[in-house]
């Protein structure tokens, strides 16, 4: 992290891939610093992207600390901020700084199977633990994936997913029926309640619409999952990154340095602001 905490390092945009269009547009982008003064991160660790005349988003990384040859993000068009993200070319220069909050403690997850749950864009923040565990893949047991969207057009990644089967066991979702789809139909929780995945010696991690994550969460202690066995991330506002604001905070807790990344256990015990 530089010294001045507010400073941005320079990072060229190397490619951009647009995910989903219609009104509620996502863009996948790679990004490279520029020069030697990039940073590290972990599983579950966010950055915050700046336009420059515009302004700056913390943005969820995407792409997996054993990715070294650029930073990933995932971003849905939403803001003054993410429009103009969304405005920009292959080539063009932004400000990153970060990495910001905690991690998800994947080295403690070695030898057990692991679930990862999302909807939405809310496979993004998820999606480095995901890639994590498939580039150390003897390091950990069983690997499912379930993800769902409001219609096929919605989901974030699809030539990924496509590659994904076979690979490990994948459990994809639309909200309602369409034509020529063959997967589950239905809600995300309702999908993992369906398939009655087991909690012998595994971790569920999940993030997505907050109705989704307190509906399989719910879904998951019914099927036996501990509290511990649990994990989510909490997308509250974050405006400084360094716990000075108070933008993000959940009673006494600031999420941009105690978070994102909490266990049911831990999370249960705040404040229910979120």
């Amino acid at each position: 992290m530089s010294p001045n905490a507010y400073l941005p390092k320079l990072a060229k945009i190397v490619s951009i891939k647009e995910e989903v269009g219609g009104v509620r547009p996502i863009k996948t982008f790679r990004m490279r610093f520029v020069g030697d003064n990039g940073f590290s991160h972990q599983c579950g660790q966010c950055a915050m992207l700046s336009v420059f005349g515009t302004g700056e988003s913390m943005i969820s990384i995407s792409s997996s600390p054993l990715q070294k040859d650029y930073l990933q993000f995932s971003i849905l068009k939403t803001g003054r901020v993410t429009t103009e993200l969304h405005e920009l070319k292959e080539g063009d220069v932004i400000g990153i700084r970060g990495p910001y909050g905690n991690t998800f403690p994947v080295e403690e997850w070695k030898g057990k199977n692991l679930i990862i749950i999302g909807g939405g864009i809310g496979i993004a923040p998820v999606w480095s633990v995901l890639h994590t565990a498939l580039g150390n893949r003897e390091d950990y047991g069983e690997l499912s994936l379930f993800y769902g969207s409001r219609t096929s057009a919605d989901l974030v990644y699809s030539e990924e997913l496509e590659e994904l089967k076979g690979k490990m066991n994948l459990h994809l979702s639309v909200d309602s029926e369409e034509e020529g789809w063959d997967g589950f139909v239905g809600f995300v929780p309702a999908n993992v309640l369906d398939k009655k995945p087991s909690p012998e010696n595994t971790i569920a991690v999940t993030c997505g619409p907050p109705i989704m994550i307190k509906f399989v969460i719910a879904n998951l202690k019914q099927l036996g999952f501990e509290d511990e066995q649990i994990y989510t991330t909490v997308e509250n506002k974050m405006k400084c990154g360094i716990g000075k604001c108070g933008r993000c905070n959940i009673g006494k807790h600031y999420v941009c340095i105690h978070g994102p990344v909490y266990s049911w256990a831990e999370l249960k015990k705040l404040p229910q602001e979120y």
